[in-house]
């Protein structure tokens, strides 16, 4: 299953700081395949090179997620859950397999038929792994769509940026920041970042992810509560209070993802910030878009640099709106690094 794909990028970054907005940007340029949530919702993760036949892997992708399984539970959907309202699991979305939840609705408007396809597929992978397994899927579906390259972004990859560094030595890397205040207050609003420094704080007290308890493990009775079963939605908005969680929950994020660039010193690095991408979007994206080698950068830039613009006097969440674009981007700085 040689797909010849060679061009893939990863995006890594804290969260809440313009990284959707970045993947719809990308989406909008014909030769890529801007790919959302996948490693850091989907994807499994092995410490050793563990290996995978086809259709265990694929086992892994279409299970139901227990994280999302317990927004869905408690009413907190993330936004940018985009499985539509008439699919195939619309009815029952604690079950709803994990790859179909952003996934595949953000690359196909069948995600459904796309589903379908991968079902019959990935099965037939060959035993090898999980690392592998992750970069031919991403490739096959590269290819189904009719794209040349792939970028993935996961809100929060950072948590990951060590195993997604030495998992993809080849890639280009995007490392997004921001501003640790405004992108904690826009944390603590959402269900997903609640729910990620919930498991975050235990790991750190406690040495336990209450996501990832074994059966009949002992748990302290301090984090019974958070357990996916008795998680309430009134838990989560009442740790959502104290900002000073995300302002620690940021500053891990950060700190893995810099020592994880810094180890792996991956030959091709671009750094920007959301702050500069609202003040200059057609300079910023036409960096970006050159870096990851679009032959119509230019053009991709001014077309689409109209759609970043911040909501004036407020600087908590990232905004999309639609303007004209104007002007040209000027060409972006050296971006490689050896």
């Amino acid at each position: 299953m040689d797909s010849g794909i060679q061009d893939h990028a990863i995006i890594i970054n804290t969260g809440r700081c313009g990284s959707t907005l970045l993947s719809d940007l990308l989406a909008e340029q014909p030769e890529t395949l801007s790919v959302q949530e996948f490693f850091g919702w989907v994807a499994p993760r092995a410490a050793g090179r563990e290996v995978l036949t086809g259709a265990a892997y694929w086992s892994t992708l279409s299970n139901p997620s227990a994280h999302l399984a317990t927004l869905f539970r408690v009413g907190l959907t993330p936004p940018e859950v985009r499985y539509p309202v008439n699919g195939r699991w619309a009815g029952n979305l604690t079950e709803l397999p994990q790859i179909l939840a952003i996934t595949l609705p953000k690359i196909s408007s069948d995600p459904d038929g796309l589903f379908d396809t991968l079902a019959e597929l990935v099965p037939g992978f060959p035993a090898q792994p999980l690392a592998r397994h992750h970069r031919m899927l991403l490739d096959l579906l590269t290819s189904l769509t009719g794209r040349r390259r792939w970028v993935e972004r996961s809100g929060g990859s950072s948590n990951i940026a060590p195993y997604l560094l030495k998992s993809f030595p080849d890639a280009k890397i995007v490392y997004l920041k921001r501003d640790w205040m405004d992108t904690a207050r826009s944390m603590s609003r959402h269900s997903c970042f609640q729910l990620m420094q919930l498991c975050v704080e235990s790991v750190g007290r406690y040495g336990l992810d209450p996501f990832r308890v074994a059966t009949g493990q002992r748990v302290p009775e301090e984090v019974e509560r958070y357990l996916p079963g008795r998680l309430t939605a009134e838990m989560l908005r009442e740790r959502g209070n104290d900002v000073r969680r995300y302002r620690g929950l940021c500053a891990f994020l950060a700190s893995q993802a810099e020592q994880a660039i810094a180890d792996a010193r991956p030959r091709e690095l671009l750094t920007m910030a959301y702050e500069d991408l609202v003040d200059d979007p057609r300079k910023q994206l036409g960096r970006l878009g050159e870096f990851l080698g679009f032959e119509d950068w230019q053009s991709w830039a001014h077309r689409v640099a109209g759609s970043v613009r911040a909501r004036p006097r407020e600087r908590e969440a990232p905004a999309v709106t639609v303007a004209r674009p104007a002007g040209v981007p000027r060409r972006h700085e050296d971006r490689s690094r050896t």
